[in-house]
């Protein structure tokens, strides 16, 4: 697939995306009306590492999931990272011709099931039981390419969840919860300040100021340090209405539950050999960690 194809394709979940997250065209609006440039460093995606029965087989619904999409839009694994205390684990993905053609870095995690208490692992296998999934097989999307059929892929395959389900698993993993709710939809894009190119907005700092003063809920703050090569924040999380399942009469209903929100990152020159510095590319485990709880429903 050509890289031209790979970004026509973000650019796709990005209208998608920001339809929902007004804070991302709040951020775009503000940087090009300050003459500036958007560009995405990052998308993360959220996933559940278990093993369910289909059609095709045994699939697991975590990295592995995903995996073969990304290696086949031209992207390979390059850091993964470990988060023990919340049952998570992650890595991202880096495009060969990620500078030539301004394509962002991928950040896909996933909740580690069988960690998990043994009725949460139970309520989240009944879930996601009926899931239609897609067992992807290259040859067949490279001879008939069809965008659609790809971005089917990232969102829920499963059909809505029960209330008491989503609300029993948030009280042990509100990750858990969320990918109930929205299965492998965008969990945030995320501005790029390096490329931002306004004396308005020079840094992350402006950046941040300029969202808040324009009426934006910013994460109170900026984690990581220049030293370490990435500083990061985000908004707060949206919220919206979503579709569970009424557990007493089996209808459809709306409760408001969080979305998704919207990161800005900086990076800078860290020293990779004595006398030779390289623009910071990778994560931080602790930074990313702080950003899993920003989907955390307030009072949750």
């Amino acid at each position: 697939m050509s890289s031209e194809s790979v970004g026509y394709l973000w650019d796709l979940l990005w209208q998608e995306y920001s339809a929902r997250v007004s804070y991302a065209r709040t951020y775009e609006q503000m940087i090009t009306t300050a003459g500036g440039t958007v560009a995405n460093d990052h998308i993360a995606f959220r996933s559940l590492r278990l093993i369910t029965d289909s059609p095709q087989g045994e699939i697991n619904l975590g990295i592995d999931y995903l995996e073969p999409v990304v290696n086949f839009l031209g992207y390979e694994a390059a850091g993964e990272y470990f988060f023990p205390e919340t049952h998570l684990y992650a890595r991202h993905y880096h495009h060969a011709q990620q500078e030539e053609f301004d394509l962002p870095k991928l950040f896909i995690s996933e909740l580690i099931v069988d960690e998990l208490p043994p009725n949460t692992i139970k309520l989240i296998h009944q879930t996601i039981a009926n899931a239609n999934l897609i067992k992807f097989r290259p040859e067949l999307f490279r001879a008939n390419l069809n965008f659609d059929d790809i971005k089917k892929i990232f969102t829920r395959p499963w059909q809505p969840p029960l209330r008491s389900v989503v609300e029993e698993v948030n009280k042990v993993t509100q990750y858990g919860a969320w990918v109930l709710l929205h299965g492998y939809a965008v969990n945030h894009f995320t501005g790029y300040v390096n490329r931002q190119n306004t004396p308005e907005y020079p840094d992350i700092d402006t950046t941040a100021r300029g969202l808040a003063n324009l009426g934006v809920p910013m994460k109170a703050e900026i984690e990581g340090n220049v030293n370490c090569g990435l500083r990061q924040t985000a908004t707060q999380a949206v919220t919206e209405m979503v579709t569970v399942i009424d557990d007493s009469n089996g209808a459809k209903i709306q409760i408001p539950w969080t979305y998704a929100y919207y990161e800005i990152a900086q990076r800078y020159l860290v020293e990779i050999e004595p006398g030779k510095q390289e623009l910071f590319d990778a994560f931080l485990g602790n930074n990313a960690q702080q950003l899993f709880e920003m989907t955390r429903l307030s009072g949750k």
